[in-house]
């Protein structure tokens, strides 16, 4: 259905575009094509969008031009912060349009991508999620596809580890009004409730720093897991109630936490950490060399990777981002917004680090399986324990 109407839309979008004086927005500017980054740079999800950022950062490094029929382009990424609030994504959105990009990347955080998606809609702007994982975003908007898993995907998942370790009643975290933390925590309970577990919920209001009282009724409730799919941020503070109180149970959650920010937070402490994730350093060594040595050679891309040139799911995820964007623009033949939403539900990209990509009927990625790993806090860094599906 949803590729029916994006052509629809297209031709729409077309013949308005021919019907106006010059070209319609998103048209390159000479020689020069803009792709739109859409991500947080500050906030609660700030850490993990500067990391997302740094992979689209590289492959355009990797790769600054495309040729799109028969002219060769400079590829020019304008980058915007929509702050982790959902608010001033939309101001960020319309700014990117205001730029003419012809193609959107992102963003880290599905509330943002959600909120945003009118402004992209309005302007017939494509936007393509890197790791929102809500099915809202796509669900909701015609132009917004995704090369990730979704939520109901991952909840499941992370319930079938859970129960399979033997956990039985499970105490689950979320931030009140985060669609991330908010769906994936009730995609999981669904899940290991119908496995036969039982839940306990709880919710923290935005600005929360003390996770004392949620640690200590996890344990008062006699959890076997907890799960906590929350922003780096929040994450940090749990991890020092864990160890400051000794929780005693594993902790479990989404690719939010994939990040050195919870390797470091967790070194030297005695808690257990299991994450769901898009990507585990390793599985692409050409690609994991090449861009810790950019790292390496470029301070402010160390600093913006929180200071050390550990890998994050998100930053793989990104840097194919970038490239399903180019082969959708050759695909279309065009620098034009609408040609180029038109060539993506069918387009198919292989050869990328986190999987070949192609697109459901709705615009979602057709993935079927996460990286299972687990925090080693001797050395403070990930391993890998599995590929799991939702089966």
């Amino acid at each position: 259905m949803k590729k029916i109407l994006v052509l629809a839309l297209s031709l729409v979008l077309a013949m308005l575009a021919l019907a106006g004086c010059g070209g319609g927005g998103g048209s390159a500017d000479g020689d020069v094509i803009k792709i739109g980054v859409f991500e947080p740079a500050s906030g609660d999800n700030g850490a993990g969008g500067k990391q997302e950022t740094l992979g689209i950062q590289y492959a355009n490094e990797m790769q600054p031009t495309v040729t799109i029929g028969d002219k060769e382009y400079t590829v020019k990424l304008e980058i915007v912060d929509n702050e982790s609030d959902n608010a001033k994504a939309v101001t960020a959105a319309q700014n990117l349009v205001s730029q003419n990009v012809s193609i959107v990347l992102g963003s880290y955080g599905s509330g943002v991508s959600i909120a945003a998606a009118d402004v992209f809609a309005d302007a017939g702007v494509p936007a393509i999620g890197v790791t929102c994982t809500n099915p809202q975003v796509t669900a909701d908007c015609e132009q917004y596809f995704r090369i990730c898993f979704l939520d109901p995907f991952q909840g499941t998942v992370l319930a079938n580890y859970a129960w399979e370790s033997g956990c039985k009643k499970a105490y689950c975290l979320s931030k009140l009004g985060d669609d991330y933390s908010v769906g994936l925590v009730n995609y999981f309970v669904e899940a290991f409730k119908g496995l036969g577990g039982e839940v306990v919920e709880e919710q923290f209001p935005d600005k929360n720093s003390d996770f004392t009282s949620y640690v200590a009724n996890a344990k008062k409730a006699g959890c076997d897991v907890f799960f906590a799919p929350v922003s780096t941020e929040a994450a940090a503070l749990i991890i020092d109630q864990a160890e400051a109180q000794s929780l005693g149970m594993p902790i479990l959650a989404g690719d939010t936490w994939d990040s050195n920010v919870i390797t470091e937070a967790a070194k030297g402490k005695n808690v257990d950490i299991t994450v769901t994730t898009f990507y585990q350093e390793g599985g692409n060594p050409e690609f994991d060399e090449g861009i810790k040595a950019w790292m390496e050679e470029n301070a402010e891309a160390k600093t913006n990777n929180g200071g050390n040139t550990d890998l994050a799911a998100v930053t793989a995820m990104g840097y194919d981002a970038y490239f399903v964007a180019l082969e959708a623009m050759k695909a279309a033949g065009s620098t034009a917004p609408a040609d180029i939403l038109a060539a993506l539900p069918s387009l198919e990209v292989s050869g990328l680090v986190c999987g070949d990509v192609s697109f459901n009927e709705v615009g979602d990625a057709n993935k079927t399986e996460a990286f299972v790993k687990k925090c080693n806090t001797e050395t403070g860094s990930w391993e890998f324990l599995k590929t799991q599906s939702a089966d």
